[in-house]
């Protein structure tokens, strides 16, 4: 959008709220706000547990989707792949433009650091 259309003003409220919102996610997890991130979700099963206990939560229940979704501040690397670094900016839930997380049940900013138990590939 240019700005003789009006398209910019929208972009960059969105822009200010994803970073009000990244900051606090930041700032709940660096507090010390609990995550289930040891309890990875890497197959049908598992991810389909996750993804119906976040569709259970209220929309506006963020601390919640952080808590099941496993959020950590920093990559995962497991045991089991140690060369693989699990991060959100190799997601490929991951909107790179807008640091923005674009799994139907998670729809968070988010940063290219962190990392949650749905990464994908």
């Amino acid at each position: 959008g240019t700005a003789a259309c009006g398209g910019s003003e929208g972009v960059d409220a969105g822009d200010a709220a994803l970073q009000a919102e990244r900051e606090a996610i930041a700032a709940a997890l660096a507090a010390g706000l609990a995550t289930d991130w040891r309890q990875r979700a890497y197959n049908d099963a598992e991810i389909r547990r996750v993804v119906d206990a976040l569709q259970a939560l209220a929309p506006n229940d963020v601390p919640g989707r952080l808590r099941l979704a496993g959020f950590t501040l920093e990559p995962y690397v497991g045991a089991e792949d140690p060369e693989i670094e699990q991060a959100c900016g190799t997601c490929m839930y991951y909107e790179s433009h807008r640091r923005w997380c674009n799994l139907p049940e998670l729809k968070l900013g988010v940063e290219p650091r962190w990392s949650c138990i749905l990464w994908r590939v």
